[in-house]
């Protein structure tokens, strides 16, 4: 699905968040803080598009997805990145080979949530950290209602038009209201080993972002 929509796929996610993704990167970026030096794996990265922050900050940063379309696409764009495929409940890398672990809005598309945490904790070097942008509940209840009836009614309809695989786009939707809470994917990180588990909310709720800390000792 995802090696379909490769070509026009950040064009979409523009256009379908009405312009918050870029808004929703630099909030990832700022929670990463990745530094020079620093060896950053940035899961189900598409395109690439969710790395260039982390390249730009001076950090070796791995572009990892399990579509090859997404990846072939992102290599054509941006050849001087290492992007690598990977299952991310089956990771292509050593224990404890990175600073920081990151995924944004490719979590829910896990059929293993928290294994693929727990293969996130062991790739994650100790005192590593863990950032993770997905979607989630809004929390005044008006507004969820207009969201929810954005993502079942106009989704589609806007995907439509600008997306070269519009199918996809209704069950990115069905699996945006399937998806935890806030509190909820919380709870799933901290079973997966991470300490100091905890969110904030962006666009009121819209998307959390979510972080983590591996344990320093055991």
């Amino acid at each position: 699905m995802f090696d379909a929509v490769a070509a026009r796929y950040d064009l979409t996610n523009t256009v379908l968040s009405m312009g918050q993704d870029r808004s929703w990167r630099k909030a990832v970026a700022r929670a990463v803080d990745a530094r020079p030096g620093e060896r950053v794996l940035d899961l189900a990265a598409g395109t690439g598009t969710s790395s260039l922050p982390f390249r730009d900050a001076g950090a070796d940063v791995v572009p990892c997805d399990f579509s090859v379309g997404m990846l072939r696409e992102g290599k054509r764009r941006h050849p001087e990145l290492a992007f690598t495929a990977g299952d991310a409940t089956r990771l292509p890398f050593r224990d404890a080979t990175f600073d920081a672990v990151t995924i944004s809005f490719g979590l829910r598309n896990v059929n293993d949530t928290e294994g693929a945490l727990r293969e996130m904790l062991r790739v994650t070097r100790p005192g590593g950290r863990l950032v993770v942008c997905e979607f989630s509940r809004p929390t005044w209840a008006p507004f969820e209602t207009v969201y929810v009836e954005y993502l079942m009614r106009a989704l589609p309809s806007v995907a439509t038009a600008v997306s070269s695989n519009p199918d996809a786009y209704v069950y990115l939707a069905e699996s945006i209201r399937a998806w935890p809470d806030q509190a909820g994917l919380a709870a799933i990180v901290r079973r997966a080993g991470w300490e100091r588990a905890a969110w904030r909310n962006l666009t009121g709720g819209v998307v959390a972002l979510h972080r983590g800390f591996r344990p320093t000792t055991g």
